[in-house]
């Protein structure tokens, strides 16, 4: 191995040597790209970036700029262990971006990918009237939706909450990576449990929404992820079907529920037929998001 190594940091010599043969190196062991990335070539791009602290390549030139020793070296770690342990690039760089802000990552928490981003960016439009005053950002994992959120709406106070004290360590570390411990609040609750009969104007949730059959066929990238953020039971709607029914009690008049069950998406609407959920269709890509209004809750 050390053999092998000392030779690639002889035969390799600039960025674009490097990119070219992580993706090669990528495609031969047959890795799975979901977290951020749907190839290799961008995948490879993404651990190089991250091992020489560069944000990207806005000047084409850094391409053909030469490595010192040290940088290839932790190139080839970064490379080894992505294909070695199957780890998503997330969780080796410990950095994710969403909605065009950065965020701290681990094996505590999902790595952020939902397409719920486009919404956020598009405040919620058309279905969101009114700014919030008063946000829920349930199941947080990193805290990337409500962070996000915070942004969005900056007069918003914006509560994180997570069952799992792992999870929220790191959503407590964005929040204050972002400077928003004012108005952005992480909370510990199994669902609504630990919110104290809170209201708020906008709830938006990525809970766990894969059923037990396709829990069992992930690909080993997304078993290394928190199994307790992914599973919810044989049809994958154990937690929504918790949630459908408690929501209108945390929601003001007029509130406004978003939530993403992705595959699960035909399961949730065969089991509940009289709620008109209405489906988002995304420009960039994604499936399964619904959106509720309290009143539709209510009279469902």
């Amino acid at each position: 191995m050390v053999d092998q190594q000392a030779e690639l940091c002889t035969e390799l010599v600039s960025v674009r040597d490097f990119i070219r043969y992580g993706a090669s190196e990528f495609n031969r062991a047959g890795l799975y790209f979901g977290h951020g990335t749907d190839n290799a070539w961008d995948e490879a791009v993404q651990l190089v970036c991250a091992a020489i602290s560069l944000t990207g390549f806005d000047n084409p030139a850094i391409l053909d700029a030469r490595l010192t020793h040290s940088e290839k070296l932790a190139v080839l770690d970064y490379f080894a262990r992505r294909v070695q342990q199957r780890l998503p690039a997330a969780y080796i760089t410990r950095h994710a971006r969403f909605c065009g802000l950065d965020f701290y990552v681990d094996e505590r928490v999902l790595v952020p990918r939902s397409p719920i981003a486009e919404l956020i960016e598009q405040g919620f439009a058309p279905w969101l009237t009114e700014q919030p005053d008063y946000v829920l950002d349930l199941c947080t994992g990193s805290g990337c939706i409500g962070i996000a959120c915070a942004y969005q709406f900056p007069d918003a106070l914006v509560a994180l909450s997570d069952i799992s004290a792992d999870a929220l360590a790191v959503a407590e570390r964005n929040i204050d990576e972002h400077d928003l411990a004012h108005r952005v609040q992480a909370v510990q609750s199994d669902l609504f449990a630990g919110l104290d009969g809170q209201c708020f104007d906008l709830i938006v949730s990525n809970p766990p929404y894969v059923d037990d059959e396709d829990l069992a066929d992930m690909p080993a990238e997304y078993q290394a992820e928190p199994e307790i953020g992914l599973g919810s039971g044989l049809d994958g709607l154990d937690f929504t079907r918790r949630l459908l029914a408690e929501a209108p009690d945390y929601l003001n008049d007029g509130g406004l529920l978003v939530v993403e069950v992705g595959n699960s998406a035909a399961a949730l609407a065969d089991a509940f037929p009289l709620l008109p959920f209405t489906w988002v269709e995304f420009a960039r890509g994604g499936h399964g998001v619904f959106v509720l209004t309290r009143e539709q809750l209510v009279a469902g």
